[in-house]
């Protein structure tokens, strides 16, 4: 890794470095850096950080075994087994380094930054898959979007990427500001500003000047993609005194937008992308119109580091949901979308809407929205309603926060259950859910909505 020395490390991170008797440091960059010890190997320096559950700290032994370059650490071992460097802070010592190491990086590597309340995952996606048409792409692993996430996926930057597509996700003001001086972003995607995490951000207005925390840190030179779509980021039409670029699907006036769209609301769909006065045909795999919104975006960026129409086409054409997130599975006579990896009323109405295209008998299974603030039961009322204008056929409701989704969608019909496992119960010595319905399954991440999904896929 490019300078990440045990010497410029300890420089880094304003940590001490110790070095064991008769050990001499001869100036070896870094294989890696891991907070995880099990993915720790030769050559790679390890951060012993203290969780809830597991100290770190006890894995020091073990990482040197394996041959570690160094370990990283708040307490020092009594005789330890190799270079150790003191930090005050673990995690805060991580984010030095990954801040460092970005601007060792330099103009080696192009980082597109994505943030928004709805869809960063799927439009990371989309954009990662495009580009690596014709680059050397790194993307996020999973949902590492946070202030320990990102750190590590800039970590994972090596030589041979050209373009590194980021996901950013905060809940508080402040976050991305942190993270965006660890990124500087030359490129920012901005997706939405939704009803999410408003305990902490107020309104919707505060969701947008948190997101937009992220410009402070963006390239002199650096682009802005936005979704004309968004009511509060239309207007967004300037950033650091430059032009924006926009995307979107209904709103003409979006400098990249989907025409002659034909949705199947659980296959996918395929549609033109206007731009230039040019249009390229695609084929979108991942059901829910809104997914064309990514494909959309992604073209705009595949025409920003000048992708072929026949490259960006075939990104589009080859990327595929992951499991929780409009994810389709058919089996055991149900046709289930798993997208229970989180959820917020946007997201959930996106949902909603997708599953109003099936052709069977149509069940949303809805748990609670966590983050929502003062505002959480009228949005989560306001969610039940939205079932039901959707002509949803059957709405199961788990969790405290949805007994107001359950007074929502009154008119129609409905359960309530109090955990995933009443549900589950019941649903086994019941006929609840049918042979050939079509299911939705969506909460937020820690109401573990992945046990239902599971347990559909088992058919018991």
């Amino acid at each position: 890794m490019r300078q990440l020395t045990l010497e410029n490390i300890a420089l880094a991170c304003g940590g001490k470095l110790y070095l064991p008797k008769d050990y001499k440091e001869d100036g070896k960059e870094a294989e890696g850096i891991y907070i995880d010890s099990r993915l720790v190997g030769k050559g790679d320096i390890f951060i012993a950080t203290k969780g809830e559950r597991v100290d770190g700290h006890s894995f020091i032994d073990a990482v040197f075994e394996k041959g570690a370059l160094g370990v990283i650490c708040q307490d020092m071992p009594e005789n330890p087994k190799g270079p150790c460097i003191q930090v005050e802070d673990s995690f805060k010592a991580l984010t030095a380094i990954a801040t460092y190491y970005r601007e060792c990086l330099g103009d080696k590597i192009k980082i597109i930054g994505i943030t928004g309340s709805v869809g960063k995952t799927s439009t990371k996606e989309f954009i990662a898959t495009v580009l690596e048409e014709k680059y050397s792409v790194l993307k996020t692993q999973g949902n590492y979007n946070n202030e320990i996430g990102v750190p590590l996926t800039i970590l994972r930057i090596r030589d041979e990427h050209q373009i590194a597509v980021v996901e950013m996700g905060i809940n508080h003001f402040g976050e991305m500001s942190r993270l965006t001086h660890v990124v500087k972003p030359n490129l920012v995607v901005m997706t939405n500003i939704g009803d999410c995490h408003l305990e902490n951000l107020g309104d919707r207005d505060g969701v947008l000047k948190a997101k937009s925390e992220i410009f402070e840190c963006l390239d002199k030179d650096g682009q802005v993609f936005i979704n004309k779509d968004d009511d509060k980021l239309k207007a967004l039409d300037t950033v650091n005194g430059k032009k924006t670029i926009s995307y979107g699907i209904w709103n003409k006036e979006a400098d990249y937008r989907a025409d002659e769209i034909e949705a199947d609301s659980l296959e996918g769909s395929k549609a033109k992308i206007l731009y230039d006065n040019k249009a390229i045909p695609v084929c979108v795999h991942i059901p829910g119109e809104h997914m064309l919104l990514k494909a959309v975006v992604a073209t705009a960026i595949g025409k920003y580091f000048n992708l072929s129409d026949e490259e960006i086409a075939a990104g589009i054409d080859r990327c595929r949901p992951t499991a929780g997130r409009n994810n389709i599975i058919k089996e055991n006579g149900y046709t289930i979308i798993d997208d229970c990896y989180n959820a917020n009323p946007t997201s959930v109405g996106a949902a909603v809407k997708m599953l109003s295209g099936a052709s069977t008998r149509k069940v949303a299974i809805l748990g609670d929205m966590y983050e929502l603030g003062d505002d959480n039961d009228k949005l989560h009322f306001d969610t039940g309603k939205n079932v039901k204008d959707n002509g949803i056929d059957l709405i199961i409701c788990i969790g405290e926060y949805s007994k107001n989704t359950y007074e929502g969608a009154e008119g129609m019909e409905r359960l309530h259950f109090d955990t995933v496992d009443e549900f589950i119960e019941k649903a086994k010595s019941d006929s609840i859910i049918r042979t050939g319905d079509a299911i939705l399954v969506k909460a937020s991440h820690a109401m573990h909505f992945d046990k239902i999904v599971e347990w559909l896929k088992e058919g018991k």
